[in-house]
């Protein structure tokens, strides 16, 4: 790094420190106010080369910085799991949740320690699927639950009630996963159906970005920051070989830039976004429509690395990572997991 520095006329110790001047700061090229430099003169100590003074302040120290500096007298405790991937107490709104990779997603969160996940979907009354999950969360040792709330994630001012709903009756709002999503039956790209065609944008897009809306409305009204996590897919990013799915592809590629702009918007109030692409995934759905195109599921599996489709239960530790302290750096990013397809 300090060789690429150097070739930049940058000094190291100038961009690490900063250079007070008059009434501003001046980090390597950047000048920044006295408010902004608590970020970026991040000074570092002489022992341990880990960052000390105002931006430590703020944060407590954790991995190997906490290691260099304890002391024989200090309570060593692994925190890596029970504390930055911990979501105990947190509250959570997942779209597409009563069945499928949505429930997926809302009962890991519920066992990484969320104190109320709020399941929405269409359907006026849950499932079958989420009445055996709420089951088997009721049995669970936690304090963590799981509700069912319907609305048409297209209605704006339904999922706005519904954000104010939770926040009220909770008091806060810390994770949302728009995971409500369709896919039309392929159809010729030169012929395809208009109403089809917004049908799948609406859905897929505003229904998105009006389930992030209610969601990030609430992180803002309490001030905790969150994590809001757009589920979009390799599709957003690819072309499927031998699919036509000009909507659905546009649509994910859409949540895709969606996320790199909230994220960037809403990075000033401690609200992350991000955006999760997975791959080909074996769900019941996926099941019914590998059924109807014999050998399908072989094309698919051949066009893998690992020789597969991804499981649903495959997606539980990224999107635990992302709605957890353990990603506080991570905002306006495509987490993909797709099994290495696109790296083919």
């Amino acid at each position: 790094m300090s060789s690429a520095f150097a070739r930049r006329g940058i000094c190291v110790a100038s961009f690490l420190v900063g250079i007070r001047r008059s009434h501003c700061t001046v980090v390597g090229r950047a000048v920044v106010s006295p408010s902004q430099a608590c970020y970026t003169q991040t000074r570092f100590s002489s022992s341990s080369g880990h960052p000390r003074g105002p931006y430590a302040a703020v944060h407590a120290e954790k991995g190997v910085a906490a290691a260099l500096n304890a002391t024989s007298l200090s309570v060593v405790k692994p925190i890596l799991l029970e504390q930055e991937f911990s979501l105990t107490d947190r509250v959570a709104l997942v779209s597409g949740a009563n069945r499928g990779l949505g429930l997926e997603m809302a009962l890991a969160l519920v066992e990484a320690g969320a104190r109320a996940v709020y399941c929405n979907d269409l359907s006026e009354t849950p499932g079958g699927e989420f009445k055996a999950v709420k089951q088997y969360v009721d049995r669970m040792e936690g304090k963590g639950r799981i509700e069912y709330i319907s609305a048409d994630v297209r209605d704006q001012d339904a999922m706005w009630r519904i954000g104010e709903t939770i926040g009220d009756r909770e008091g806060r709002m810390d994770v949302c996963v728009a995971a409500a999503g369709v896919l039309k039956p392929d159809h010729d790209c030169l012929d395809y159906p208009a109403e089809t065609f917004r049908e799948v944008i609406d859905i897929n897009v505003n229904g998105v970005f009006f389930t992030a809306q209610a969601a990030g409305r609430q992180m803002a009204r309490f001030g905790n920051g969150g994590s809001i996590i757009l589920i979009a897919s390799m599709s957003g990013s690819i072309t499927n070989i031998g699919q036509r799915w000009v909507s659905y592809n546009t649509s994910k590629s859409a949540v895709i830039q969606m996320a790199r702009s909230l994220g960037c918007e809403l990075a000033p109030q401690r609200i992350r976004v991000n955006s999760l692409s997975p791959g080909y995934i074996y769900t019941k759905l996926t099941g019914l429509f590998l059924d109807s195109q014999p050998g399908l599921l072989e094309k698919w599996s051949s066009q893998n690395p690992t020789g597969r489709l991804g499981r649903p239960d495959e997606l539980r530790g990224v999107v635990t990572w992302l709605a957890s302290d353990a990603s506080t750096y991570c905002t306006g990013s495509d987490i993909i997991v797709d099994g290495g397809h696109r790296a083919w």
